[in-house]
This record gives C-alpha cells, sequence and structure tokens, in this order.
C-alpha cells in the first residue's frame, strides 16, 4: 500500500480531466504514477473504438506526474494550496505505436533536469509491461496568482 494520497490530492483537477489512478513514488528528482487503459477507469472517456488510448494523451499524462510531483513538493513544505502550473511545451515528444493498448497499465516517469523559482524542465518516460511506450520533455511555468488573474481576465474578455 502507496503512503502517498491520491492524485487529485496534488493536481488542480476534477474527473474527468484528472486522468491519473496512482501516486507510486515521489523523490527530490523524480515521480512516478500510474493509470490503467481501460473502460472502467479514469481514462474511460477517451478510450477510443478499440479500447486503446491515443497516443497525444502522453502530453497530457507526463504533465499530470510533473504536477504530482510538483504538489507533492509543496505539501511537503507546508503550503496547503494546490497552485496550477502551465505547460510551456514538449521537446522531443515520441509516442512510438501512436497508441497505448487496452488493458495496459501504464507507468508514467518523470526526472527533474533543471528548475528555478517558476521553470522547471522534466525527462518524461511511459512505459507499459517493461516496455517504453513514449518519451519526451516537457517544460513548465509557475504562475503567480496575479498573472493567473490577469490571463483569466484577459480570456473572458475576448
Amino acid at each position: 500500500m502507496s503512503h502517498y494520497l491520491t492524485p487529485g490530492a496534488y493536481l488542480p483537477h476534477d474527473a474527468p480531466m484528472l486522468l491519473l489512478e496512482t501516486v507510486e513514488n515521489v523523490t527530490d528528482e523524480q515521480a512516478v504514477c500510474r493509470v490503467a487503459v481501460n473502460r472502467s477507469g479514469v481514462l474511460a472517456p477517451f478510450i477510443d473504438a478499440n479500447g486503446n488510448l491515443p497516443g497525444w494523451y502522453a502530453l497530457e499524462l507526463m504533465a499530470q506526474t510533473v504536477g504530482v510531483w510538483s504538489g507533492w513538493h509543496r505539501q511537503q513544505r507546508g503550503e496547503s494550496q494546490i497552485s496550477l502550473g502551465m505547460v510551456l511545451g514538449a521537446r522531443e515528444l515520441v509516442c512510438a505505436a501512436g497508441e497505448f493498448q487496452a488493458d495496459s497499465q501504464l507507468e508514467i516517469t518523470v526526472t527533474l533536469l533543471m528548475q528555478d523559482e517558476r521553470f522547471g524542465s522534466f525527462d518524461c518516460e511511459i512505459s507499459a509491461n517493461g516496455s517504453k511506450m513514449a518519451t519526451g520533455r516537457v517544460n513548465t511555468f509557475q504562475p503567480t496568482p496575479q498573472e493567473l488573474t490577469s490571463l483569466f481576465q484577459l480570456g473572458a474578455s475576448s
């Protein structure tokens, strides 16, 4: 049994956009989460007619695992508020098969490459049954509360 909370305790997401099921491990440099590709789990709304998860979900799975890493560390520092982070982009993101097979158990691992107060860069990998399914580098940004307010006000006026 894991001593970690559910992914939703670390992320500002609710169903159906919470795409992770369990937090397996978090360290200073890494986080590992898991999710099953099936019609009865959290990925059910996104499964295609063949029971597979399209490969473009790789970025969101990676980004949410980065969010778990960040949220867990925030809680360790005694910060109770979940914070919204943003993906600036992904480099060399490859999902070789183009999809994640039905009934597979995905393990998403993110490894910190660089971080300062507001920016981070993570090497990411999604594997299933010991096989590497997707890789990439995700770059993130932590906006201030004022920047978020400004961004959402700008979006509402458009």
